[in-house]
């Protein structure tokens, strides 16, 4: 179902990249390039200007419509040596290897899905000093999915006690709830709120496992 219904959104897309999420690039900006994993990678906004700034990305979507043109995208631009991409759906894989840094920005869908597992993964697949980024929307932009004003956003502080990682291996160097003014469809802002997680993994973590054991599978 989930592949399905994002298929469905970026079926006869015309233009992939795009700008990068603002807290990506304020996070990322200051760090030496290394090894980048974008959980949710979608238009590849955030790949490309990671490819770009010296970083190996691998972009992970559970559309194939979304890593299709996403590799399409960065070897046009002359960075397919610096962007791989795999089709994942998260709840039932993840990708191989370890990462300096996992960005999962507006990692949120309209579907069922229980991200805790998933982003617990994401912590054990960091290197040591690698950093874990969670960006939520922590509001409603007039132009959101969701319109229910008694919607609750989940706190950073309450995205930290949900994944229930050891504090001493993955201590939280950020937790806030920043405002700035976004950009919609058709040009229209508005002023959101971002729920903003920042991990740090600080030594060797415990072997990484996924769910019940299950192994990675599913790139492309």
């Amino acid at each position: 179902m989930a592949e399905t219904f994002w298929d469905r959104h970026y079926r006869g897309r015309a233009g992939w990249g795009g700008r990068a999420n603002p807290l990506l690039v304020e996070t990322a900006g200051p760090l030496a390039p290394g090894a980048a994993l974008d959980l949710g990678c979608g238009t590849g906004g955030d790949t490309i200007w990671l490819a770009r700034h010296g970083w190996h990305v691998t972009g992970v979507d559970v559309s194939g419509r979304a890593v299709e043109g996403v590799r399409a995208h960065a070897a046009g631009l002359g960075l397919a040596d610096r962007v791989m991409t795999e089709r994942h759906d998260l709840a039932d894989s993840f990708p191989a290897g370890e990462f300096d840094l996992v960005s999962a920005q507006y990692f949120q869908t309209p579907l069922e899905l229980d991200r805790a597992p998933i982003l617990r993964t994401a912590a054990h697949a960091l290197r040591p000093g690698g950093l874990l980024l969670i960006v939520d929307h922590g509001s409603i932009a007039p132009w959101s999915w969701n319109q229910d004003p008694d919607t609750h956003f989940p706190t950073p502080d309450e995205v930290a006690a949900e994944l229930g990682l050891d504090p001493a291996t993955w201590p939280v160097v950020r937790a806030d709830t920043p405002r700035r003014e976004a950009t919609g469809p058709g040009g229209r802002t508005a002023t959101v709120v971002d729920n903003v997680l920042i991990i740090r993994s600080v030594k060797d973590a415990r072997p990484r496992t996924f769910g019940e054991g299950r192994l990675a599978k599913g790139a492309q």
